[in-house]
């Protein structure tokens, strides 16, 4: 598409990777007016620096595809957000049955910048716990609203999960986390922004203790569960199925809600629906059981909540 000129400024120079509001605009041929309001409603990719909007060029090409007909990136599915092992096993059961030139992936990099490559248009959807299973409707949507293009996306509920402490097996098991942290345990910490690092705190808060003396920051939930195993540290939080996939005791903290966020035009893709399927399926459900921890009966189910932003 070309609503500029080659160039950034008519001198030969190479193109800005990145167009301002009035060269976005005139790029996708809208009043700068429009441009602001798709900003908020339609997720178009943006950024703001210095407090300036700014756009990328490649990005804005790709969502003009996206957008085309339904979308041209239909063999594509990119799942970046919340770590799971049941998750994490099922889209790799989808990837291998994919047929070549199909492109199915899967980055645990935490609730918050998963959410944050959402609203970038970097990834195609996000799997997200944030605090306490009762409050997950809430709590999720206003999360949500501090992204950038929210309003145009849907949850989809997967799972209520076990949440708590995973602990070493030479630990002695205790009660309470009170009881645990009283110890002075080596904890293995999750990353800010993370969700099993916020429920987490949320129960230290909730318990009025300090948390524990800190070891390594694990990257993901499973590579925490594989520290501790290994005898990094004496506990980490995280879910009952990552205890249970490395061997671990479990203090059980509450019950934590999984849901999918994606745009509303990705709901109906045939890739995302064959996510859903595998995920409902016979071998998955078997899997979420020997792991343990899991509750699959709100799976498949949308958020109403969303639509009241």
């Amino acid at each position: 598409m070309s609503g500029l000129d080659d160039t950034a400024d008519g001198t030969g120079a190479e193109p800005s990777p990145y167009l301002t509001v009035r060269e976005a605009a005139a790029y996708l041929r809208l009043n700068e007016k429009t441009l602001y309001a798709m900003i908020q409603e339609d997720g178009i990719p943006a950024t703001k620096v210095t407090g300036k909007w700014l756009f990328p060029r490649k990005l804005l090409d790709d969502w003009l595809l996206e957008s085309t007909h339904g979308g041209v990136l239909t063999d594509r599915l990119l799942v970046a957000g919340s770590d799971d092992p049941w998750l994490a096993h099922s889209i790799a059961r989808l990837a291998q049955r994919a047929g070549e030139g199909t492109l199915i992936a899967y980055s645990p990099c935490g609730t918050r910048k998963g959410l944050a490559l959402l609203a970038q248009r970097r990834a195609n959807a996000c799997p997200i716990h944030w605090g306490e299973a009762e409050h997950a409707a809430r709590r999720h949507a206003l999360l949500l609203r501090e992204y950038t293009g929210s309003a145009g996306w849907v949850m989809v509920q997967l799972a209520l999960r076990e949440q708590g402490v995973m602990l070493s097996r030479g630990l002695p098991q205790a009660d309470t986390l009170a009881d645990l942290l009283a110890r002075q345990p080596t904890l293995i910490l999750r990353a800010a922004g993370t969700g099993s690092q916020h429920f987490f705190e949320q129960a230290c808060a909730a318990a009025g203790i300090a948390a524990a003396q800190a070891g390594q920051t694990a990257a993901t939930e499973r590579e925490a569960a594989f520290l501790v195993a290994d005898g990094a540290g004496d506990c980490a939080p995280g879910t009952r199925a990552a205890a249970g996939e490395f061997g671990l005791s479990f203090l059980p903290l509450g019950s934590e809600a999984l849901d999918l966020v994606m745009p509303r035009s990705l709901y109906f893709r045939t890739l995302l629906q064959q996510l859903l399927a595998e995920l409902a399926s016979d071998a998955s459900r078997d899997l979420a059981a020997r792991l343990g921890g899991y509750d699959l009966a709100p799976l498949g189910r949308l958020r109403n909540e969303m639509a009241a932003q």
